[in-house]
Formats: C-alpha cells, structure tokens, sequence
C-alpha cells in the first residue's frame, strides 16, 4: 500500500467509524451491530475506489464488510458482548459502546483495505 493509499484509507476508516458512533449511542441491544454493517458497506465502497475498483457492486461490498466485521468480532468477543450489554446501563453505557464500536469498525476497516488492495493487483 502506498503513502497516498494509506492515507486516503485513513482518512476514510475515521470518518466512517465516527459515523458508526452515532447509531451505537441508540440504546437499544442488536441495533449497533446493524449501524456498524451500514457503515463498513458504505467504508468498503468508499475504500475500494482508493484501490481503483469504482465498479464494486454494494452486494459484493456487504459480503467483504461482513467477513471483516466476522474477523475482527471473532479476535475480540469479548468487545463485542461488552458493547451490547453495555447499552443496558442508562448514558455511560452508550458511551461506552459507541467507544467500542469505534475501535472494532477501526481493526475491521484496515482488515479490509488490505483485503481490497490484494483483489485489486
């Protein structure tokens, strides 16, 4: 990945995960793991033009946001049941899973750069 490549990749995985932020303050369980696969549909979109591949069909950028949300869920089960169960405590709770969500929709976006960089060569 080149300097400008990661660049544009950096830039696009902060402002969706801010975005993904948002809709995990609702607190209402199950509903942020729905923001966060919106989000990482519309970053997988947005990143695979970085890598040339303007044509990506929004079903195929779905089926690559999920497999690096799955990833990504998968090394850090316990943020991610934290997250939901902490939606159950009024305020701090939602803080605390938007916080959450930010940092997986953060590991889940570089996973998926770098899976867009190598379909793209």
């Amino acid at each position: 990945m080149t300097e400008s490549e990661k660049n544009k990749c950096h830039a696009i995985i902060h402002s969706h995960a801010a975005a993904v932020a948002g809709g995990n303050l609702v607190p209402v369980p199950g509903l942020g793991i729905a923001a966060d696969i919106v989000g990482m549909t519309t970053m997988c979109l947005a990143l695979a033009t970085v890598f040339g591949t303007d044509n990506l069909p929004a079903e195929v950028a779905k089926g690559i946001a999920v497999g690096a949300l799955k990833k990504t869920l998968l090394k850090q089960p316990v943020k991610t049941i934290g997250k939901e169960l902490a939606k159950l405590i009024p305020l701090g709770g939602q803080i605390t899973s938007a916080a959450i969500s930010v940092s997986l929709v953060e590991a889940a976006g570089w996973v998926m750069a770098k899976d867009l960089e190598a379909r793209a060569k």
